[in-house]
C-alpha cells in the first residue's frame, strides 16, 4: 500500500504522514481542480441558478459569509482543492437556506410547530458520540438525519422521488461517498460518511453560516475561531431549530429529534436557550485519546487539502482549539439542570453500552422494548467497533509530543471529570 500498511485485526498504519505518496487520483485532484472565485456574489448566484429563488432571509449572515471565503483565500497553504471545498461547502450552505426561506415563506405556521424534548448528544470527537448516534437512531420513535439528507434536507425539482423509486438524493449521495471513498479511503476508518450513516446537525447550522465546520474542512483557521468565540452562537441554534421545523413539516412530525454535534461541547448556554427542554448527553474521555485521532486525520486529509503537510502546527492548532472547547464545557455544564443532562464515560460505554443506554433512556423519559432490544443487537452485529479498519495513532512518532505533555494541558478537565487514562 502507498498509503498506509494494514497490519494484522485490521490495524492500519499510515505510514507517510508527514510526505505522502499520493495515489493516482490524488494527484489528479490537486493538478486539475480550478479554484472557484471565493466572493460572496458568486456563492450567492451560483445558489439562485440551483434553485430559482432569491430570498435567502435575514442578511446578517452575509458578514459570516464573506469572512468564511476570505479566510480560504488568504490562507496560502490551503491548496485548490480545500479552497474549493469551502466554496462548495458555501454553495450548499446558501442552497439549502433558499429552500428553507422559500418554505417558511410559503407556510408561515412552520414557525410555530414545536421542536418537543429533542436528545443530543454533545462530546469530544471519538468518544464513542458517533457510535451511540447511530446506535440510538435505531429507535422509530426518534427522528435522526441521515448524511444524504442532511447535505440536501430539501428536494430540488429534480430530485423528487417517484413512488417505488429510490430518492434521488440518496443517489446522489452514494455516487459523491464513493468517489471520497476512493480518494482518501483510510478516511471511513476515522469517520465514515456513507449516505445512511447518521449525521451530525452541523450541517443544519451552516445554513446560518455560524459553525466549526470550516477549520475541519481547512485543517485550522484561527481568524474564523476567533470571530466565532467573539459572537453570541444562539442566533445559529435559532436557525438551526428553524430547519427542523421545515423539515418536520415536509416529512411528517410527531417524533423526537435526535440530535448530535461536539460543538454542543462548548455551546451548552446557547443549545439550551434555544431547545429548553432537551435531554443532552455529554460523552467524555481521555482528551488525549481524541487529540491524537483528531491530529491524525487532519494531517491525513491534508495531503490534499494543503499545499504542505505541517504536523508540528497541526497538533499546535488542534490541542488548543481542544483547550477552549472543554474550558467552555467546564465553565457552563453545572447551569444545565441535573434531571436534563447526563456525562457519559468513554470506558463505561465501550465496557458496558446497554447499561448505559438505559440510564440515557429513563433520563430522556423514553421506553424501551422488546422490538427495539432486536433492533439495537442487530445494530450491533452489523457495526462492530472497527468495522472499516482501526487507525494505529503514533503521538512521538508522527508530532514529536507525549501523552503526559499534552495531557497536563487539561488537569482542569480531568479533575472536573472521572476520565480514564487510556494513551500513555
Amino acid at each position: 500500500m502507498t498509503e498506509a500498511q494494514a497490519a494484522p485485526g485490521g490495524v492500519i498504519d499510515i505510514l507517510d504522514l508527514h510526505d505522502p505518496v499520493l495515489s493516482d487520483l490524488q494527484r489528479a485532484a490537486l493538478a486539475n481542480t480550478v479554484v472557484p472565485p471565493l466572493e460572496e456574489e458568486a456563492v450567492l448566484e451560483q445558489a439562485r441558478k440551483a434553485t430559482g429563488l432569491s430570498d435567502f432571509g435575514e442578511p446578517d449572515f452575509r458578514e459570516r459569509l464573506r469572512l468564511w471565503l476570505k479566510c480560504a483565500a488568504d490562507d496560502e497553504q490551503l491548496s485548490n482543492v480545500g479552497k474549493a471545498g469551502v466554496y462548495g461547502l458555501a454553495v450548499r450552505a446558501a442552497t439549502n437556506r433558499l429552500y428553507v426561506e422559500d418554505l417558511v415563506r410559503r407556510h408561515p405556521q412552520i414557525l410555530d410547530l414545536p421542536i418537543d424534548r429533542p436528545l443530543a448528544i454533545a462530546g469530544l470527537p471519538r468518544s464513542g458520540t458517533t457510535h451511540l448516534q447511530n446506535f440510538l437512531a435505531a429507535d422509530p420513535q426518534l427522528r435522526s438525519l441521515p448524511y444524504w439528507e442532511a447535505i440536501r434536507p430539501f428536494a430540488a425539482a429534480d430530485e423528487i422521488a417517484k413512488p417505488g423509486e429510490t430518492d434521488p438524493r440518496w443517489l446522489k449521495c452514494a455516487a459523491e461517498w464513493e468517489r471520497a471513498d476512493a480518494m482518501m479511503p483510510i478516511s471511513k476508518a476515522m469517520h465514515p460518511f456513507d449516505p445512511e450513516h447518521i449525521s451530525e446537525d452541523i450541517e443544519l447550522q451552516n445554513l446560518n453560516f455560524s459553525s466549526y465546520h470550516i477549520e475541519f474542512i481547512s485543517g485550522r483557521s484561527p481568524v474564523w475561531r476567533d470571530y466565532y468565540f467573539a459572537h453570541d452562537q444562539a442566533p445559529t441554534y435559532r436557525y438551526m431549530k428553524k430547519v427542523l421545523q421545515a423539515l418536520d413539516f415536509t416529512t411528517g412530525g410527531g417524533r423526537r429529534w435526535l440530535l448530535k454535534c461536539p460543538q454542543h461541547m462548548e455551546q451548552l448556554k446557547a443549545f439550551n436557550s434555544v431547545f429548553p427542554d432537551a435531554t443532552l448527553v455529554i460523552n467524555h474521555r481521555d482528551p488525549v485519546a481524541s487529540i491524537q485521532s483528531a491530529i491524525t486525520g487532519n494531517c491525513y486529509r491534508a495531503r490534499l487539502r494543503r499545499t504542505v503537510v505541517q504536523p508540528d502546527e497541526t497538533a499546535e492548532y488542534w490541542i488548543d482549539r481542544y483547550e477552549r472547547l472543554l474550558r467552555a464545557c467546564v465553565r457552563d455544564r453545572d447551569t444545565i439542570a441535573s434531571d436534563q443532562a447526563m456525562d457519559v464515560y468513554f470506558h463505561e460505554l465501550m465496557a458496558d453500552p446497554m447499561t448505559q443506554v438505559e440510564a440515557i433512556y429513563r433520563k430522556a423519559g423514553l421506553l424501551i422494548d422488546a422490538a427495539l432490544r432486536e433492533r439495537w443487537r442487530a445494530f450491533m452485529a452489523d457495526n462492530p467497533r472497527g468495522k472499516h479498519g482501526q487507525v494505529r495513532y503514533d503521538l512521538r512518532r508522527d508530532f514529536g509530543l507525549t501523552p503526559e505533555e499534552i495531557r497536563a494541558r487539561f488537569q482542569f478537565y480531568m479533575d472536573r471529570f472521572p476520565v480514564r487514562v487510556e494513551v500513555r
